[in-house]
């Protein structure tokens, strides 16, 4: 036992002391941090969309852009809305008059925010509106609407809210007859990223209108302006066919189905955010549990290839047993891999403090108590120690017949087959952690760790927990069985690596007989 001690305790200092394990620890968490983050900043960096519109009309685009103004007014009252508690950024932007009345603003909802809006506006005599926003439009309609006809587009960026004219800016289209191939021409050369016609009677419907444009991937512009003119449309035939608007949003609004749970009592219980990112927060343990559970099983068959190649396993194998020298390393190498994945848990439990708030998401998700649950992090843990010990008996058996690394690559496919079952299957079972798929893959002692900490949302039953994991050991203790009689006979083995057919004959092989390997011909 102390031999084996001694033999961990070697793997384990030789790979933490260096400096490209840590690098490991920390390129990890930073790789996936970017993989979030990247696509989000570059998607903020976008250029500007420069675009004209040719309306044929004569009045919908002046309605879409009474629209677009005051949806971009409606997001700074939610800014004052939401800043006086944490004098949010950008505070000491907005007018006296929207910081005095920023405690009124929070009380009303989004739709009466939009509706109060379009009234400082000009949008209508405000007859619609609740009283609060009533009262607000009163007190400070004049004030409020001063400041916005006077405040510039580099003040409002500071606000940190997602204004129209940040991502898209109209252009004036040109006059006369040839406006339409003048905006081709600039589209064409560049200069425009787009341009759109309005028919003549959007209301009425007959011709369609059109949206001209090179780039066929990004049709965010499109999207958003069509979104605002067709809401327009729509409100001039409502009002030609005289139908209320209240009354047409009824007619239109689905029947509202409220999402329950039910509890381990039997009760009835709504669920929120953090219920539903629960869920699936079992698939994010999963891939790091795969992630986990290859880089440490891979870095364990590279070390044995390594020592036997450079002739260090001779040296090793002067002093312990080979049996010794296999359970020493199995356990230094899990010791390096507890050390790792700990790392990992400590980074993804700050991340998921702090970030969220970096890209804006809600306060109330707690995304780090869910990073911090007993039972995930549990069942992480105890099925990164089986999954390892499970995959390791495998490649550090597989390792010991390797002569070169390049022989260790030529065996990896096989491996990894295996591996992206599991990870292939990873959303089908988070959809469904209780279903036929997931049942049956979860007896499969290869698949069991990933599949059972997929379930933990479901959960399984405990009979399920207590069957695959006992399934789960015995195969572990036969893979360590098999992985000790092929690396007792491989590890010392050169030149050519051995056919699969003389792996298993060494398996077979009774206890304290060393089969002889039969030579090739040639």
């Amino acid at each position: 036992m102390r031999r084996i001690f001694l033999v961990a305790q070697r793997e384990f200092v030789q790979n933490v002391r260096t400096k490209g394990f840590w690098f490991g620890i920390l390129f990890f968490p930073v790789m996936l941090t970017a993989f979030i983050a990247v696509p989000q900043l570059l998607e903020r960096a976008k250029s500007v969309r420069r675009y004209a519109v040719i309306d044929e009309s004569g009045w919908l685009l002046e309605a879409v852009n009474a629209r677009i103004a005051a949806n971009d007014l409606r997001r700074v009252l939610e800014v004052a809305a939401e800043a006086p508690d944490r004098r949010a950024d950008g505070w000491e932007v907005l007018a006296p008059a929207l910081q005095e009345s920023s405690l009124m603003l929070a009380e009303l909802s989004e739709e009466e925010r939009g509706a109060l809006a379009a009234a400082l506006l000009g949008g209508g005599d405000g007859a619609g509106l609740s009283p609060l926003a009533t009262r607000v439009r009163e007190r400070y309609g004049g004030d409020i609407r001063a400041w916005w006809d006077a405040v510039s587009r580099e003040d409002l960026r500071r606000l940190g809210s997602d204004f129209s004219f940040a991502r898209y800016v109209q252009v004036p289209a040109p006059d006369g007859p040839d406006a339409q191939a003048e905006l081709t021409r600039q589209v064409s050369a560049g200069e425009l990223f787009a341009y759109f016609v309005l028919e003549a009677d959007p209301v009425a419907g007959g011709r369609a209108s059109r949206y001209v444009s090179n780039n066929l991937t990004d049709e965010d512009l499109r999207a958003w302006f069509g979104y605002q003119a067709s809401s327009e449309v729509r409100e001039r035939r409502l009002a030609q066919e005289r139908i209320d608007p209240a009354v047409a949003r009824w007619i239109q609004a689905p029947l509202r189905i409220e999402v329950r749970k039910v509890t381990a009592t039997g009760e009835e219980e709504a669920i929120g955010s953090r219920d539903k990112l629960r869920q699936w927060a079992p698939v994010v343990f999963v891939y790091l549990l795969w992630i986990s559970v290859f880089s440490v099983s891979q870095m364990l068959m590279m070390n044995t290839v390594e020592e036997k190649s450079s002739r260090v396993i001779e040296v090793l194998l002067s002093s312990v047993s080979p049996v010794e020298l296999l359970a020493g390393k199995i356990t230094g190498i899990a010791a390096t891999g507890l050390t790792m994945v700990l790392s990992w848990l400590l980074v993804l439990f700050f991340g998921t403090k702090y970030l969220p708030a970096f890209f804006g998401a809600p306060a109330d998700l707690e995304l780090s108590a869910l990073a911090s649950d007993p039972l995930l992090i549990g069942s992480f843990l105890a099925y990164f120690v089986l999954g390892y010990l499970f995959f390791a008996a495998i490649l550090a058996g597989l390792g010991s017949v390797c002569n070169t690394v390049s022989d260790a690559q030529n065996m990896m496919p096989a491996i990894m087959l295996v591996l992206f079952v599991p990870l292939l299957s990873m959303v089908p079972i988070g959809r469904d952690p209780n279903g036929a798929l997931a049942q049956i893959l979860s007896y499969i002692p290869p698949f069991t760790p990933f599949v059972m900490m997929n379930r933990a949302a479901g959960p399984p039953t405990m009979l399920e927990y207590v069957l695959t994991t006992l399934l789960l050991l015995v195969s572990i203790v036969v893979a360590l069985w098999a992985g000790a009689k092929v690396f007792r006979i491989g590890i010392l083995l050169t030149g050519k690596p051995p056919r699969l057919r003389e792996i298993l004959r060494w398996v077979r092989a009774p206890v304290g007989v060393v089969p002889v390997r039969k030579e090739d011909p040639r």
